[in-house]
């Protein structure tokens, strides 16, 4: 490859990590197509550290001085900013090399947050900075490089002309700043692909090299559209090179402690997991046949929880195929070894056809958005599919629930042949939906086009359009606040309605996921109850995106005892992690937290983010909005399924199903469960210390001591004294 040109270049001294801050941030301005390219170091106060902690804190704190109310996600002022947090980079703790970027979303229209794993965000706080922030649109396209060894922060022209997909793009950049085959594990690349030139589904892929199989591995920040607005500005890549990594690089307080804390999850890891999530041999994708057994799996745009052709995608044969015996970590000294990755895989289709390639995952959530929701049984096209969507820069979960849309669209004669490009898109058509997939990557199809925009935007240009009935459309697609929802069938939980409805940034399995704790263990008997859970459990959560740790190692491993020691909401918290979480934040900082602490930390940020999203025109009760396929049955196949199930479900409403027709029954049904709905908004808002509208109130904000003058002004503005619940 050809040296590319230095379009502007800044030395610096990098920051070295003290107690799990540098306390240095570094922006990059790319100007607005100008050239007028800027580097500035900025400090980070300790206001900075109390109130927003790091990670998700920065990224929200950093883009909302970077923005204006007007701003929209393709405005030059929009930023992307990376941030890992104070734990993120020790390798003595499974699952520490967690960042999140945080962005304004062409999806939701408001901010949004996504975590990956990867090596770029240890690399980058130990080449001196706490976050990373990307403004401004480029004049050509170009890669950001951050040589944290050398003290250069360079925009390089881009010579890669090829092929400027993620595989593609991330070997040839990991060759090209090595200065040998072993300094390839010091490089991390952050990319996209082609779909994300003109799709809202692009995502970003962190890289991490593994020297075993010679090959840079991949993990997405997937969902929002952050690869959407990064080839927006104009960037094919960013990439950082650190070489200087060691136990100690993040400066603990104690590192001692870490070392003892993560020698018992390691043996928890050992003992324990080959009985309860196999996530070493199988990963995520151990979830296929527990979700069927519960009709909790999405089955053709969530219509059904289970399907007679499960063993076709059974965990077992996802171990199959998946290489054993390797540790398949995203960051050092992850033993949970989630990251899974086939062995040489064939592909069948598209541009690479008959090569061989190394697949990451499917995890979960692809293995169920590309197979089972789009009526698929076959775990090889789900690899390819997988494979293709990580490739093109494309979210699998959200193309795996709108193209499931799409498919029961198609089969309920909203579009036809015709609209599609000559597709027939019908659950279950594998050769037609690889195709879309691979036009939806081109981008010169016109309905692929339409499709790669998101469901919201479907739904509208369907009916503009094609004719289709906006009605149906509605009650169908699984998207809240312009998100498709991850791949839960959540129809008979009325907590996970919140868990995915009552969100931050729309239907995300990240805030909350109370599935079995509300319809199989019945720990939720309350609204209340519910409310409290989707108080803690997003908040808890949250936790993690401040301080850079994977959520996994906290409860896919438990300690053998949990359940015999603790019951209820309280074992669902697995209070032993969540001890050691203490004990590592102390460890690191140096401060003497406690675990009440770890949830008012994460309440200041959570307020905070309901707010900007309140300051981008969104963030009331009315953008918190659920489907009725989100609620239960919308057509007559639905409830036959499952007849007996929901004439249950009636007269536990009080409602004699004798003698009402099928589509009778649903109609009662939905009327009744939008009444249960309302009932959990309101108390789950009530409990979060917000007004009957979904805004924060003044007192709230004050008792989180986030009350900043623009905030106060913000909420004054829009807080009404009708809506209060006093």
């Amino acid at each position: 490859m050809e040296k590319m040109k230095t379009l502007a270049e800044w030395k610096y001294t990098p920051a070295v990590s003290r107690l799990g801050y540098t306390r240095e941030t570094l922006y990059v301005g790319l100007g607005n197509r100008d050239g007028d390219y800027r580097f500035e170091k900025r400090p980070v106060s300790d206001e900075m550290i109390d109130k927003f902690i790091g990670g998700r804190g920065f990224g929200l704190r950093l883009l909302w001085d970077a923005v204006k109310p007007e701003t929209k996600w393709n405005d030059p002022e929009n930023e992307i900013v990376i941030s890992g947090g104070p734990i993120c980079g020790i390798t003595q703790y499974p699952g520490a090399g967690k960042c999140y970027s945080v962005f304004l979303s062409p999806l939701t229209e408001q901010t949004y947050n996504s975590n990956a794993g990867g090596y770029f965000a240890p690399f980058l706080k130990f080449s001196g900075f706490d976050a990373f922030e990307l403004q401004g649109k480029a004049d050509r396209e170009v890669i950001v490089f951050v040589d944290g060894d050398n003290g250069t922060v360079q925009v390089l022209e881009s010579n890669i002309t090829e092929d400027k997909n993620a595989y593609a793009v991330t070997e040839c950049l990991h060759e090209y700043f090595a200065n040998d085959e072993k300094d390839r594990k010091n490089i991390s690349v952050v990319s996209s692909g082609q779909a994300a030139a003109h799709s809202f589904w692009g995502c970003m892929n962190f890289s991490f090299y593994d020297p075993r199989r010679k090959v840079a591995r991949l993990k997405q920040a997937g969902r929002g559209g952050g690869g959407t607005v990064l080839r927006d500005k104009g960037v094919l890549a960013l990439v950082v090179k650190m070489s200087h990594v060691t136990g100690t690089s993040v400066g603990p307080a104690n590192p001692d402690a870490l070392s003892k804390l993560g020698g018992k999850l390691h043996k928890e890891i050992r003992d324990f997991d080959d009985v309860q999530c196999q996530m070493r041999t199988i990963g995520t994708a151990h979830l296929n046949e527990i979700m069927n057994d519960y009709d909790l799996l999405p089955v053709h745009n969530y219509k059904f929880g289970r399907h007679d052709d499960i063993g076709n995608i059974h965990s077992t044969e996802y171990k199959k195929r998946f290489a054993q015996g390797m540790p398949d970590g995203c960051w050092y000294g992850c033993s949970l070894s989630c990251a899974k990755a086939t062995p040489p895989f064939k592909l069948t289709t598209g541009p690479w056809k008959g090569r061989e390639v190394i697949v990451d995952g499917p995890e979960y959530e692809t293995a169920a958005g590309l197979g089972s929701n789009v009526g698929i049984f076959d775990p090889e096209w789900t690899i390819e599919a997988n494979f293709y969507a990580d490739h093109y820069g494309i979210d699998t979960i959200s193309l795996g629930t709108g193209t499931a849309f799409v498919c029961e669209c198609y089969e309920l004669g909203l579009i036809n042949r015709e609209n599609t490009g000559g597709l027939e898109l019908k659950f279950g058509n594998k050769s037609d939906l690889m195709e879309l997939i691979h036009r939806i990557a081109a981008g010169t199809d016109e309905f692929a086009r339409i499709v790669s925009l998101g469901t919201r935007k479907m739904k509208k240009i369907f009916s503009e359009k094609y004719g289709a009935d906006r009605k149906t459309m509605e009650d169908i697609a699984m998207e809240g606040q312009g998100l498709e929802a991850s791949e839960y069938r959540c129809q008979e939980s009325i907590a996970q309605w919140g868990g995915y409805f009552l969100t931050l940034k729309g239907p995300q399995h990240d805030e909350a996921w109370l599935i079995f704790m509300d319809m199989v263990n019945k720990q939720l008997p309350t609204y209340e109850d519910k409310a409290e859970a989707l108080f803690y459990f997003p908040n808890f959560r949250l936790w993690f995106s401040l301080v850079g740790l994977c959520k996994l190692p906290w409860n896919d491993i438990e300690p053998e005892d949990n359940h015999t020691k603790y019951k209820g909401i309280e074992a669902a918290k697995v209070p032993e992690h969540v001890q050691n979480y203490v004990e590592i934040y102390n460890a690191v900082t140096g401060k003497n937290v406690v675990k009440e602490d770890l949830i008012a930390m994460s309440e200041k940020v959570y307020n905070f983010e309901r707010i900007f999203n309140l300051r981008m025109g969104k963030g009331k009760r009315a953008d918190h909005n659920c489907p009725n396929r989100g609620l239960g049955p919308v057509f007559e196949d639905e409830w036959n399924a499952r007849p007996e199930y929901f004439d249950g479900k009636l007269k536990e409403a009080g409602i004699e199903p004798g003698g009402l027709s099928v589509r009778e029954k649903i109609a009662r049904l939905q009327t009744h469960r939008r009444g249960q709905w309302e009932q959990l908004v309101d108390k789950v808002y009530a409990r979060r210390g917000w007004n009957r509208n979904g805004i924060p109130t003044l007192e709230t904000v004050r008792r989180l001591g986030i009350d900043y003058p623009d905030v106060v002004e913000l909420l004054e503005k829009n807080l009404k004294p009708e809506d209060s619940f006093a």
